[in-house]
């Protein structure tokens, strides 16, 4: 009501005595002429309201204004990221860690790997080391050179690799490659240990120090196939029973001795003992890797229900 006030209160200047001669009509007319001509009363109200709106815009929106919709925006996202999660789960099974997936299975793998980078929720993963660190078990891989470990060999129904795995201590930027395989004799391990650089957001730099071959640890009771196929023939194994029964009882008198020798390790020392990790996407259970040679790494935090 000031600024309505105001209009009021305006004063007008007095009327200039007209020219001899002139009418009365365009004396009256000439004494207005010089003077401001202001908006109606309804048209000043529409402009302090108009004011008081725009004084609303800048202190801002009330607190607590769109964070139903900020909610309601996030909810969906989450959502989805896990649907995308579980679809990934169900299109490695039976893959053997990315060895036996088709062609059209590693397809489906790529698109839904490229849908969750596409939602990262950790787009500077080196930033957030707490998330990096533990031990993250193995599910995928599309690095070739890791298919003959996997079992692709001819002794495949002997030894059987039971986990792949890397640790990530945060606080040393330090990481631990580790594959645990076991046989019909004997479980062991063999493992690399490496310290890595953060080079950028997403990229980190490996450099490893020492190779360990973890000490077999004997099995009590020696478990055989009935068969094995070697170079395209099945190998029957039933008439070496009686033979694996006597190895049976004198490993068991050895197993605690060799268990109690300490690994092997082997220095590494070459140049180019190293290799580099892009991390395209983090949260408390999965992550996604890419390396050399555009290979994919898809792991699942140790305890995670990815893994069940």
């Amino acid at each position: 009501m000031a600024g309505v006030a105001s209009l009021n209160t305006v004063s007008l200047p007095a009327p200039s005595s007209p020219a001899p001669g002139a009418s009365a009509g365009r004396g009256r007319s000439a004494a207005f002429a010089g003077t401001r001509r202001f908006p109606s009363l309804r048209a000043a109200r529409r402009v302090v309201a108009a004011r008081a709106l725009d004084a609303d815009d800048e202190w801002g929106k009330e607190p607590g204004e769109g964070v139903t919709a900020a909610a309601e925006e996030e909810a969906p996202a989450a959502s989805e990221v896990a649907a995308l999660k579980q679809k990934l789960k169900a299109a490695l099974y039976g893959t053997e860690r990315g060895l036996r997936a088709s062609s059209e299975t590693r397809a489906e793998v790529v698109e839904l790997i490229t849908q969750l980078e596409a939602r990262n929720p950790t787009p500077a993963p080196t930033e957030a080391l707490t998330l990096l660190n533990g031990k993250w078990i193995l599910a995928y891989t599309s690095f070739s050179q890791l298919f003959p470990l996997l079992g692709s060999g001819t002794l495949q129904a002997l030894v059987k690799v039971d986990e792949i795995s890397q640790t990530i201590d945060s606080e040393n930027f330090a990481v631990q490659n580790c594959i645990k395989f076991s046989g019909p004799l004997a479980s062991s391990s063999v493992s690399t240990n490496a310290k890595f650089e953060i080079r950028s957001p997403k990229r980190v730099q490996i450099k490893f120090d020492e190779g360990i071959i973890g000490t077999p640890q004997l099995t009590d009771s020696i478990v055989l196939p009935e068969k094995f196929e070697f170079f395209g023939q099945n190998i029957d194994l039933t008439p070496l029973s009686g033979i694996f029964t006597s190895i049976e009882n004198a490993a068991s008198s050895v197993a605690k001795t060799i268990s109690g020798q300490p690994p092997l390790k082997i220095p590494i020392r070459s140049d180019n003992a190293g290799s580099w990790l892009l991390t395209t996407y983090l949260d408390d259970e999965l992550r996604i890797s890419r390396g050399d040679g555009s290979s994919i790494f898809v792991l699942f935090k140790e305890g995670s229900t990815l893994l069940i």
